[in-house]
């Protein structure tokens, strides 16, 4: 397995600071390592951002955020250098866009309706489909949460200048990096801090934190609901699954997401996450 990071940008030899623990674990692993410019990357200079990579037969990326054409330019230059992505770019799109994987997933998680575009006048549409009560406002890939009360929370689906008022905010903060359509989850009430879990290959491999609550550790007692069957009929090697409690203590899935560019919580080890990928990979071989 290659293992790829984003470079540092100040130093393009170097691992980002960020990513530079799980750099130092899998050379400790005995994994190779090589850095992409995530800069060039986004700017559309594919070929540029994987110059330093070398050929790889079983390539991961760990880094930050893509969107669905980059990381399929990513890995078509990749692919000119001889390096295969264990995910392909359908398989990222799937996993890292809502639409992607909300079909297998509608009966764990909350009522979900969406656009194509990203207009905030789109809203309204949605309001209505979803009838009555409160709602979460995301596009495909990403909320405003920190911007609860203005770009991210409708209270009333049924009180439309609220919702324009809120789309149109939530349009305006995320800017050129709103991705898709504009997304409205059915509101849920939650108790305690939400879970990550990771899968390789439709196996649950870790449960940890998640990085916004990365102190709330799930203890030993953590009871899941069994959702291998569902993952694994997704058909992707390496996701995310973040769940949360509702106040009736059913588990709900809150997102699924590419693992490629989750964040890992400060309470989980870089040695655990790149292990986890190390001891799959031992024992297919």
């Amino acid at each position: 397995m290659l293992l790829l990071l984003p470079a540092d940008p100040l130093n393009p030899r170097s691992c980002d600071p960020h990513f530079a623990p799980e750099a130092r674990a899998a050379r400790d692993l005995g994994i190779d390592v090589a850095f992409v410019d995530h800069d060039a990357l986004c700017a559309g200079a594919a070929g540029q951002a994987v110059a330093r990579v070398p050929g790889s037969d079983d390539a991961v990326y760990r880094g930050w955020m893509l969107r669905g054409g980059e990381y399929a330019a990513f890995e078509h230059a990749l692919g000119a250098r001889g390096v295969a992505l264990r995910t392909s770019a359908a398989a990222f799109r799937t996993a890292h866009e809502l639409p992607g994987w909300y079909a297998a997933l509608s009966d764990l998680t909350p009522q979900t309706v969406w656009s194509t575009g990203g207009a905030p006048d789109e809203v309204a549409a949605l309001c209505a489909a979803l009838g009555t009560g409160g709602a979460v406002l995301r596009d495909y890939v990403k909320s405003m949460k920190h911007y609860w009360d203005e770009a991210c929370f409708i209270p009333d689906v049924t009180d439309i200048d609220t919702a324009t008022r809120v789309a149109a905010r939530f349009v305006e903060l995320r800017e050129d990096s709103l991705t898709g359509g504009l997304v409205l989850r059915r509101f849920e009430h939650f108790r305690g801090a939400e879970v990550r879990t990771w899968w390789i290959d439709g196996r649950c491999a870790l449960a940890t934190a998640h990085p916004d609550t990365a102190d709330e550790l799930p203890g030993p007692e953590l009871v899941l609901p069994d959702l291998g069957p569902t993952v694994t009929a997704l058909g992707l090697g390496f996701v995310t699954v973040d769940l949360a409690r509702r106040e009736d203590g059913v588990w709900r899935v809150i997102e699924l997401g590419d693992g490629q560019v989750s964040d890992r919580p400060t309470s989980t080890s870089p040695e655990d996450l790149v292990g986890a990928l190390v001891r799959h990979d031992a024992a297919l071989g």
